[in-house]
């Protein structure tokens, strides 16, 4: 089995093939993927065919935890492995056309949207959408990158020398009360469980706070319902991630991810079974792990660089993960999760992480 480290990005902050008793090996082209550090790590690109077939014959199930892992790549070793999720589930994500077209077949709602390949395209996109609205790269942006807002009709041509000459989605800005996601997990057997909803709060366009759970029976039915009719059409197995926007009452589809999320973080100590673990089973064919939280949790990122081990533990209820990155502005090099009685206490105690974390990452920045 291989659970991809994400290198200089990230890793798998749950460990969580190893108390199953799984066995399990990396791929990454960079020499200093932290999971190396945990697992046997083979060294290629992700476009050298030849070097991920002969990594695949010597497992039984390939994943990923990259958003940007080449889908072709993984269609490839098709025969060799079990790649869990498809190909095409991951093909979808890094699509935002690809996915706002998914939305509107399964009847999911999303803001009104149109493909851009040109200026005269966009202009087109503006008088039939309308303003304000949103440019956007239809792959490879994250974390706010490859975007452009638009407030008037003269901010077209700025938009479009920004980002222009590749392939574009323009969107109406929905105006929203609150970002939430939600978690979903499919076995390998159909079966299908559901973490609680969380709220997001983003800041620069980079996940700084996810709260869970977040209480809306309606809501929360709405988007497993949603999940439900993704996971079916993908043929999914593995976690699923949905980012939704709160509006009016009603849950507008923003994007998804195919792969354990970082909205998902709080899982690990916040839930009975964490996301990580979860996508384990389903990918092996175990039975999946209960959902409930714990308590009230949350998760802060920790953006450029981490503040100190002592600082962030003398916070009641909350565990660091350290990602063993160099520090850099805008670079998710940590998070801490934790755990309370109330969401009052929660939100009290995650205030005092996203202090502790700003300031560090003021002393990176000055």
């Amino acid at each position: 089995m291989v659970v991809r480290g994400a290198g200089p990005r990230g890793g798998w902050r749950g460990g969580a093939p190893r108390p199953l008793g799984i066995d399990f090996r990396l791929y990454d082209p960079a020499p200093d993927a932290s999971g190396g550090r945990v697992a046997p790590l083979v060294v290629g690109a992700f476009d050298d065919r030849r070097a991920l077939e002969r990594f695949a014959a010597d497992v039984d199930v390939v994943t990923f935890d990259w958003e940007n892992v080449p889908a072709d790549s993984l269609r490839a070793l098709r025969g060799r492995a079990a790649v869990r999720p498809p190909a095409r589930a991951l093909a979808v994500s890094q699509d935002r056309l690809a996915e706002k077209r998914i939305f509107r077949r399964l009847g999911i709602p999303t803001a009104p949207f149109a493909a851009v390949n040109s200026l005269a395209g966009l202009r087109r996109a503006v008088a039939r959408v309308g303003l304000p609205g949103v440019l956007k790269t239809r792959r490879l942006g994250y974390d706010g990158k490859g975007q452009a807002w638009l407030h008037r009709r003269a901010d077209i041509g700025a938009a479009w020398g920004a980002l222009g000459g590749r392939s574009l989605i323009y969107e109406a800005r929905v105006p929203f009360q609150r970002e939430l996601s939600l978690l979903s997990v499919r076995g390998a057997d159909g079966a299908i469980v559901h973490y609680p909803l969380a709220e997001n709060r983003h800041e620069q366009g980079i996940l700084r706070l996810t709260s869970a759970p977040y209480r809306d029976r309606a809501l929360q039915a709405a988007a497993e319902s949603h999940l439900e009719a993704l996971l079916a059409r993908l043929r999914y197995v593995g976690v699923l991630g949905v980012e939704f926007f709160e509006a009016e009452g009603r849950l507008v589809a923003n994007e998804t991810a195919a792969r354990v999320h970082n909205s998902g973080h709080w899982t690990i100590e916040g839930s009975v079974t964490s996301q990580f673990e979860n996508h384990v089973r389903a990918l092996s064919g175990l039975p999946l792990g209960g959902t409930a939280p714990r308590g009230h949790a949350a998760m802060v990122n920790f953006i450029g660089r981490l503040p100190a081990a002592a600082d962030v533990l003398a916070v009641p209820g909350a565990h660091l993960h350290d990602y063993e990155k160099s520090p850099r502005p805008g670079r998710k090099v940590g998070h801490a999760t934790l755990v309370a009685t109330s969401a009052r206490a929660r939100d009290r105690e995650a205030r005092r992480l996203l202090e502790l974390g700003r300031r560090e990452a003021g002393e990176l920045t000055q």
